[in-house]
């Protein structure tokens, strides 16, 4: 395991990488690999640990009951996903968790993370504070997409979104973490639609764009 890799993660900020190979045994923690579309955790299922990625991707998905598809987020390295769901272990999950490319997964046991040892030594509970700034980060990216989508026009929703990954990477020109559908889903819409507006705003002067690159061009 790269523990030096771990203590640069937003979980294990603070916390030195010659301290974090014993969290882990104290985590049982575990490492898996999973293929492109394949299913990490299953709506309607349970998670009891924490996925933090290691390499490649995953999306967090929801799919009603017809098959229509929403994307919520995309989590890369360093990133994690379920931990709201494992620090409930009873509570049914509303999403998916689907690898979006091969994707090595470090899980750790929610169970432990909550319980600090014995000891209640000082990177046991720097790891809690970690996850509660992880917490609260998540939930302001559920309302930036609550906020994207509350726009009634795909024009509106794409430039909501876009406006938003540039003033987050402080540059004009930037990259998205979403392929074409991908995106259509996360913004609630259809993926032809959103292609043919994509195409008229090039048209038209206001962006630019090469697959999941993409220049805003300010009057």
């Amino acid at each position: 395991m790269d523990c030096a890799f771990l203590s640069c993660t937003p979980l294990f900020r603070g916390i030195k990488a010659e301290e974090i190979e014993q969290l882990l045994h104290c985590l049982h923690a575990v490492q898996r690999g999973y293929k492109k579309g394949e299913a990490i955790y299953k709506m309607g299922g349970t998670a009891s640990a924490i996925g933090l990625v290691l390499s490649g991707s995953v999306t967090i998905e929801n799919d009603d009951v017809w098959g229509n598809r929403s994307v919520l987020d995309s989590v890369g390295p360093g990133q994690v996903f379920a931990e709201t769901y494992a620090c409930l272990p009873d509570e049914p999950l509303m999403v998916s968790v689907v690898a979006a490319e091969h994707t090595e997964v470090l899980f750790l046991r929610a169970a432990q993370l909550l319980s600090p040892c014995a000891t209640a030594c000082g990177r046991h509970v720097q790891l809690i504070r970690n996850l509660l700034s992880v917490s609260a980060q998540k939930n302001l990216t559920l309302s930036r997409r609550i906020f994207h989508t509350s726009a009634k026009t795909i024009r509106e929703r794409l430039l909501s979104y876009l406006s938003f990954q540039a003033i987050r990477q402080r540059s004009d020109r930037f990259s998205i973490p979403f392929n074409r559908q991908q995106l259509a889903d996360y913004l609630g819409v259809d993926r032809s639609a959103l292609s043919k507006e994509m195409s008229k705003m090039r048209a038209e002067g206001l962006i630019d764009f090469q697959k999941n690159r993409f220049e805003l061009k300010r009057p």
